[in-house]
């Protein structure tokens, strides 16, 4: 039975509609990506689920615990009340906590008083906290933080210091301990390292309830998605499998659609031809003709299916740009620290003209200050480096470095370029989607997306030849990623980049340089983006016999972890299990042979419990060993 029903829904912002006549069915375990371009309605449609939008028509019928992460930064969790990071994330499990506080003191008071209504409610309390997962509720908690990339010196850093993106991998985290049967996740690889990608991935591939994403990280579709659900045109489309998946099936059945409409065109030619030359002859058995073809010229007008109208897309190339000299960038020994704590140290290395330069690492690690010094906002504590003959940067802020003023777009960019004329400038921005009045919009008043595309019409127009790039798909739309790539794949000059986004690395990196207190080492793209315990250092590569090691060690890892979510599950499973033959227990307290039956099967339930625990606590603790780079 679903879990999660749409029926013919439909919405609309004051006279513009969104969508209409969306229908969608999900079940349990189910994995549906939701894609589209920026500000075709998913995210509205999330809303429509969860509640806090009405439909203008329609029904959602939701018969799961809904969990919902937004994209946006809430205020800081715990401002008010001075709770660590730990306690906050704990608070998940409020009322776990509650019983855990009531049965210490009902323990305490035990010591004096055995009155068996005491000693009842002590049972109560230990079989709901154990059915509800009080025994592995901080293990869990201190996993998930780990997991999404808290080290564990930050887990007692007051909430009320963290910063928006930390907020919304807080709230992430709360929102994958609450036991949500249905979790609405938008935007969820937003402010995540790869590390922490990876490890969604694979908490997301071994949930047992029902997800629906939205995300414009296609690496992380493929690798989480079972079915994918395309908005587009106010309609909905589904198809079974991951995002590659859908994108051969919508090629082959857009296909299908223009065939098939090609020849419904041809025979309505054909049909009207023969209506005027029937209609040329005048004769009356004319007339019968001409009334049978107009009823079937009729009907397949009606059964015409037009094909899909292409979406306004992202366009654009750089123009050539002047050679540099073969030695573009050169460091020696830099080194960065805030506050007397170090963060990176020997960062040394030399990039060439026309190289795609990806530099990697955890979140924190200090790939934007690095960014930072090379575009001499930032002076480094040690070391230094030099641009090489006729290399002029030009650089692209994740933050997109435009004031929120009221300058128009078009001021935005021929302020900036007053030797291009009005008309070209309309021009270059029609190409980033800025068409009619949208020019005239303020600064302000635009979306981080569309933030994005003025600060990358501006990048194009400087003339740079090195490019550095900071997160430069964030806020970018999935069609909007495939033309940046492609502009940059045709760039003629040299690419020094920072991106968490795994397709877009894959597609251009010529060179991966990981980034760690160490200094930069070479990587791979292999490497670089599974999960490892090891700090990434700048110690030579390993021996190819070091990688297999490495590769078996990442498969043990998934394995233990994939046996701690089915461990957990049992534990979950006895506990009920005992819960509910301690009633059947009370409930037959007269009938000597049931005790005797049901106080067996309590003590080998029992028995069963204890040998989980045990696994889990070595599978936890073999986890968490994992967790801690070694010295």
């Amino acid at each position: 039975m679903p879990i999660l029903t749409l029926q013919s829904l439909s919405f609309a912002y004051e006279d513009r509609p969104l969508f209409q006549n969306v229908t969608l069915s999900l079940n349990q375990g189910e994995r549906l990506a939701l894609v589209g371009a920026n500000g075709c309605g998913k995210t509205t449609l999330l809303r429509l689920i969860t509640g806090e939008l009405t439909p203008g028509g329609g029904l959602v019928v939701c018969g799961a615990r809904l969990g919902y992460a937004s994209q946006e930064a809430e205020e800081a969790p715990g401002e008010h009340d001075g709770k660590t990071l730990y306690e906050e994330a704990l608070e998940v499990f409020r009322p776990l906590l509650d019983m855990e506080r009531e049965m210490e003191r009902l323990r305490e008071r035990a010591i004096t008083d055995h009155s068996p209504a005491l000693l009842h409610r002590m049972d109560e309390l230990r079989v709901a906290f154990e059915r509800g997962g009080g025994l592995t509720c901080r293990a869990r908690t201190r996993s998930a933080l780990l997991g999404l990339g808290f080290p564990e010196e930050d887990h007692q850093k007051p909430a009320a210091l963290l910063s928006g993106g930390q907020r919304v991998k807080l709230r992430l985290g709360r929102l994958l301990l609450s036991g949500a049967e249905l979790l609405l996740l938008d935007e969820p690889t937003n402010h995540l390292d790869l590390l922490a990608l990876r490890w969604l991935e694979e908490y997301l591939a071994a949930y047992q309830g029902a997800v629906i994403l939205v995300s414009h990280d296609r690496y992380f579709l493929d690798r989480v998605a079972t079915r994918t659900a395309a908005l587009a045109h106010g309609r909905l489309l589904q198809f079974q499998g991951n995002y590659s998946a859908y994108l051969r099936q919508a090629e082959t059945g857009q296909a299908l659609v223009r065939r098939h409409y090609d020849n419904q065109l041809a025979e309505i030619k054909r049909i009207e031809a023969i209506i005027e030359q029937q209609r040329r002859f005048n004769q009356a058995r004319n007339y019968v003709t001409i009334a049978s073809k107009e009823k079937q010229l009729e009907r397949l007008r009606a059964e015409l299916v037009v094909p899909d109208g292409n979406l306004r897309e992202l366009r654009f190339r750089f123009p050539p740009v002047a050679e540099s000299g073969n030695e573009v960038l050169r460091m020696s020994s830099l080194a960065m620290a805030f506050g007397g704590k170090p963060l990176f140290q020997k960062v040394s290395g030399l990039v060439e003209k026309g190289e795609r330069v990806f530099i990697l690492g955890a979140n924190g690690c200090g790939k934007t200050t690095l960014l930072n010094i090379l575009r001499r906002r930032l002076r480094p504590e040690e070391g230094w480096f030099s641009w090489g003959a006729n290399v002029r940067p030009g650089s692209y802020d994740q933050n997109q470095a435009i004031p929120a003023s009221e300058k128009t777009v078009l001021d935005e960019v021929w302020d900036c370029y007053r030797t291009l004329t009005q008309t070209e400038i309309r021009s270059m921005l029609g190409m980033f989607l800025f068409s009619g009045d949208d020019v005239f919009k303020p600064v302000s008043a635009l979306s981080g997306g569309e933030r994005a595309r003025v600060a990358l019409l501006k990048l194009m127009l400087s003339g740079a030849n090195v490019l550095l790039l900071d997160e430069p798909t964030n806020h970018l739309d999935i069609p909007s990623r495939e033309a940046l790539e492609s502009a940059l794949s045709a760039f003629g000059g040299t690419i020094i980049a920072v991106s968490h986004d795994r397709f877009f690395i894959q597609k251009l990196a010529t060179r991966i340089l990981a980034l760690s207190p160490d200094g930069l080492a070479e990587s791979d793209f292999e490497h670089s983006v599974r999960p490892s315990p090891q700090v990434l250092s700048s110690r030579p590569p390993k021996e190819p016999n070091e990688y297999q090691r490495k590769k078996e060690q990442a498969a043990q890892r998934r394995r233990n972890a994939a046996a701690l979510v089915r461990c957990e599950g049992e534990i979950a499973r006895l506990e009920a299990q005992t819960a509910a033959i301690q009633a059947e227990l009370e409930a037959n307290a007269a009938d000597y042979a049931a005790v005797l039956r049901l106080t067996e099967e309590l003590k080998q339930t029992e028995t069963q419990l204890e040998e989980c625990l045990n696994e889990w606590e070595i599978l936890s603790a073999e986890g968490q060993e994992e967790s801690i780079p070694p010295p």
